[in-house]
């Protein structure tokens, strides 16, 4: 199959690029740089340097293809987060360049389209499982989140030959990702870099784990999934989990009680219980997380961080 990638040098963008390739699909990664463009083309892929804010130079870019994978994001650092003017470039692109995906999957006769998206703007569930078809409630800032799904999901219609796939990711974590290794630093300091109470819970998803997704999704039937790990834990274990990982007995939590009390609508959801379920993807799919739980997988991804330094 032929597969156009945007967003495909990033954490998870890469290492789809990559198992896409080693499942035999010949594989265009889209680049805003030549710098960028040749990290595609060392892992074996072809690349093209277009502005994905260019609907015209994007359906050029993305003609004969046969699925187009939008994974395109621009997710500030943790630091600058709570600045609503960082997040300014992330919302312009869900909602511009998922759209120019979809027309340019339309324009071009594609038979998919797969566009990234997140389980944050699910309603806070406390200690009860989240499926796809649980109430959703996004606060203002993540009214592009439901934009993105919106321009994919309406694309359909438009050419029934067109299959449309969201994959609602949990919270990332991997070796490379800036969050992790902010967290890994923000811990090796004694602090928990937690968003909301102890036993809120939160649904993660190794990057490894979210690129063998998208591939995976390549099978899926049209609609919405949860791609989440098996086993999410409270934030309490989370920081736990990250404590222990970094050699430290004991963390103070540093963020949540200060979250909580700014209150859903300007935290973006951040402190809400999502205990998620992917049973439906893994049902639909096939596919299965190698690391079911950060329990699991965290300590590891701390380790070839603290590696990688003192090497």
């Amino acid at each position: 199959m032929k597969v156009f990638v945007s967003g495909a040098t990033g954490v998870v963008g890469l290492r789809t690029v990559k198992l896409l390739l080693e499942s035999g699909h010949d594989v265009t990664g889209a680049a805003r740089s030549q710098a960028k463009a040749e990290i595609l083309r060392a892992a074996g892929a072809r690349a093209t340097v277009v502005d994905l804010f260019d609907r015209d130079a994007l359906t050029l870019a993305s003609a004969g293809h046969d699925a187009l994978i939008n994974l395109a994001t621009h997710i500030p650092p943790m630091r600058e987060a709570a600045k609503s003017s960082a997040w300014a470039e992330n919302d312009r692109i869900r909602s511009e360049v998922s759209a120019n995906v979809a027309a340019a999957a339309v324009a071009n006769g594609a038979g998919k389209i797969i566009q990234e998206s997140i389980v944050v703007p699910y309603a806070d569930n406390g200690d009860n499982w989240i499926t796809e078809d649980s109430p959703r409630n996004p606060p203002e800032k993540l009214a592009t989140v439901e934009q993105a799904e919106q321009n994919v999901f309406s694309a359909s219609p438009v050419d029934r030959s067109l299959v449309p796939v969201i994959l609602r990711f949990g919270m990332f974590y991997a070796p490379d990702s800036t969050h992790t290794t902010e967290q890994v630093d923000l811990a090796r300091k004694g602090l928990a870099p937690a968003t909301g109470g102890r036993s809120g819970y939160v649904s993660c998803i190794h990057a490894d784990d979210a690129a063998a997704a998208v591939v995976a999704a390549l099978s899926a039937p049209a609609g919405a999934y949860n791609v989440v790990d098996d086993d999410p834990v409270t934030r309490a274990t989370y920081a736990e989990t990250l404590t222990r990982a970094v050699h430290r007995k004991h963390s103070t939590f540093m963020l949540g009680n200060m979250l909580r009390l700014m209150g859903d609508a300007r935290t973006g959801g951040m402190t809400r219980s999502l205990r998620v379920s992917n049973e439906l993807f893994k049902d639909a799919t096939g596919w299965t997380p190698r690391f079911e739980s950060v329990k699991v997988g965290l300590p590891v991804v701390v380790e070839e961080i603290l590696a990688a330094r003192a090497g």
